[in-house]
């Protein structure tokens, strides 16, 4: 019976350093470790309306945030005009998911987006008819590293336009950019390289 407080004292003690193993093993992961992977670009923007023969021209932003080695999200600008005299455009915000591989420098990737398309036709009289409406959109592109924080960008897109009159607006967007690529990113397997 005397020993009975020995056991009990060595049984805390193995019980305490059981428990004290997976801090120290914790001690070894690295902290500097970021969730995801970044970039904000702009871009050259070529719309075929669908509404208008002519090609309209224009700008647009994009940013993509990439949460594991083959999934991530993307917000997309794009406007884009006809030239003068007719002064019709088209602006569309578009929010989705994006799937990518990496092949070297290459980051293929397609693409799922839902958003909203904004028309401006051209004046009718003395007033200009400015009307929305919701979109979805399909497309898919490449990303380039050319250099460390630098991608450069070929994009397609082919949007569908709910509720625009007579038969709906399908446009077609061509875009061609350039990004800041925030380094870091996803660890082991980042798709941007080293």
């Amino acid at each position: 019976m005397g020993d009975l407080p020995l056991l009990t004292r060595f049984l805390a003690a193995l019980t305490l350093f059981a428990c004290s193993v997976p801090m120290l093993h914790a001690q070894a992961k690295y902290t500097a470790a970021r969730t995801g992977d970044f970039q904000v670009g702009v871009d050259f923007a070529g719309i075929h309306s669908d509404y208008d023969p002519k090609l309209y021209k224009g700008y647009g932003l994009y940013t993509t945030f990439d949460l594991t080695n083959h999934l991530g999200a993307e917000f997309d600008f794009n406007q884009g005009s006809a030239s003068s005299p007719n002064k019709d455009y088209e602006r569309t915000y578009e929010l989705g998911a994006r799937y990518f591989r990496t092949y070297g420098r290459y980051s293929p990737y397609a693409k799922i987006m839902y958003g909203r398309g904004v028309f401006n036709f051209a004046p009718l009289g003395p007033v200009n008819a400015n009307l929305a409406y919701n979109e979805a959109v399909i497309g898919a592109g490449v990303d380039v590293r050319v250099l460390r924080y630098i991608n450069v960008r070929a994009n397609y897109e082919y949007q569908d336009w709910f509720g625009f009159p007579a038969n709906g607006l399908n446009p077609q967007v061509f875009n061609v950019g350039v990004a800041y690529h925030f380094p870091g990113g996803l660890g082991r397997g980042q798709h941007y390289g080293k």
